[in-house]
C-alpha cells in the first residue's frame, strides 16, 4: 500500500504543478527589485485570469529563453532579440502584447562627463573612438544587438576595433552604474532604464550624460507558448492577452515600466529577427 500512497502524493503533485501557469522575465535589472515588483504581476494576472500564477525568477537571458524552451514557464516578459529566440525554439508561440514605447524603442549611449564626449544628436560622436565600453548582457536587444548594429554602421569596424576595451555588464542598471564609477568611459542601454533612473534620483548626470540615442526599433514584448489552450483550458491566452492589455495600475506598469500594452504579433519582429541575423546572434 505503501507504493499506492507514494503513487498518489506524485500524481498530486504532478497535478499542482500544471495547474500553476508561471511566467519570467529577462533580468535586466537588479534581482531584488524584479522579484518584488513582478510578483505584484502574478498577483494581478491571477485575479484576472482565475489561473494560479506565479513569477519565476532568472538569473539570464539564455536562461530565461531555456526556461520557456523547456516549459518550465508558459509566458515571458521578453527583449526583441530573447522573444525572437524563443519562439524559433517553441513552435506555435506568439508575442501578444508589447509595450506602448516597445513598437519604437530605443538604445541610450551614456558616457562619463570626465571623458570630454559632447553630446550628439546626428550621430555617435567620433570622439568615442579609443575609449573603454560596455554592453549590456550578450544577448540583450537594446544593451547588445542594436548598440552594435549602429556601432558597425558608423564606423564600418567591429566594436573590439573601435573601443580599447569591451566588455558586457549584463544588466542596464550594471552598465549605467560601471560608466558612472569611470570603470568604463561609455556604455549603452536601455531608455526606459536610464529616464527612471534620473526621474528616481539613482544616476548622477553630474557624472554621466547620454551623448547619443538610437533610431527607434522594436522591443520588449509579452510571449505566449502555443500550448497553454490544451494545458490550462479554452480560451487561456485569449485572457491572458486580455488581462496583460487591461493593466492600467500605475504601480503595475511601473514594473516595466511602461504606460501601458498594446496587441503586438511575431510579425513586428522580423527587423530584429533581421538585423540577428546579419551580426550572427540568430540562425
Amino acid at each position: 500500500m505503501r507504493w499506492l500512497f507514494a503513487l498518489a502524493l506524485t500524481v498530486a503533485s504532478s497535478t499542482a504543478l500544471a495547474d500553476t501557469f508561471r511566467f519570467t522575465a529577462i533580468p535586466d535589472e537588479d534581482e531584488a527589485r524584479l522579484v518584488e515588483r513582478f510578483d505584484k504581476v502574478a498577483d494581478y494576472l491571477s485575479e484576472q485570469t482565475g489561473l494560479d500564477v506565479e513569477y519565476i525568477p532568472v538569473k539570464s537571458y539564455a536562461a530565461a529563453v531555456s526556461a520557456f524552451r523547456n516549459n518550465q514557464v508558459q509566458l515571458a516578459w521578453f527583449g526583441g532579440l530573447t522573444g525572437v529566440q524563443a519562439r524559433q525554439l517553441v513552435p506555435g508561440s506568439e508575442a501578444i502584447a508589447q509595450g506602448k514605447e516597445d513598437a519604437a524603442f530605443k538604445t541610450y549611449f551614456i558616457a562619463n562627463t570626465a571623458t570630454g564626449i559632447e553630446p550628439n544628436e546626428d550621430a555617435l560622436p567620433e570622439a568615442i573612438k579609443d575609449k573603454s565600453f560596455t554592453f549590456g548582457a550578450k544577448t540583450s536587444t537594446s544593451g547588445r544587438l542594436m548598440p552594435e548594429y549602429y556601432l558597425r554602421e558608423r564606423f564600418d569596424e567591429a566594436p573590439e576595433s573601435i573601443f580599447s576595451r569591451v566588455g558586457f555588464s549584463d544588466d542596464h542598471t550594471r552598465t549605467m552604474a560601471l560608466v558612472q564609477a569611470g570603470t568604463y568611459d561609455i556604455g549603452a542601454l536601455n531608455y526606459t532604464v536610464w529616464e527612471a533612473a534620473v526621474k528616481d534620483g539613482r544616476v548622477d548626470t553630474d557624472k554621466v550624460q547620454v551623448i547619443w540615442s538610437t533610431p527607434t526599433y522594436p522591443d520588449y514584448q509579452w510571449t505566449i507558448r502555443g500550448d497553454v489552450d490544451q494545458r490550462y483550458g479554452e480560451d487561456t491566452k485569449a485572457k491572458v492577452q486580455k488581462a496583460l492589455l487591461g493593466m492600467t495600475d500605475p504601480d503595475l506598469l511601473e514594473s516595466f515600466p511602461r504606460d501601458g500594452f498594446i496587441k503586438a504579433s511575431n510579425d513586428d519582429y522580423s527587423p530584429i529577427e533581421k538585423v540577428g541575423k546579419e551580426l550572427g546572434l540568430l540562425r
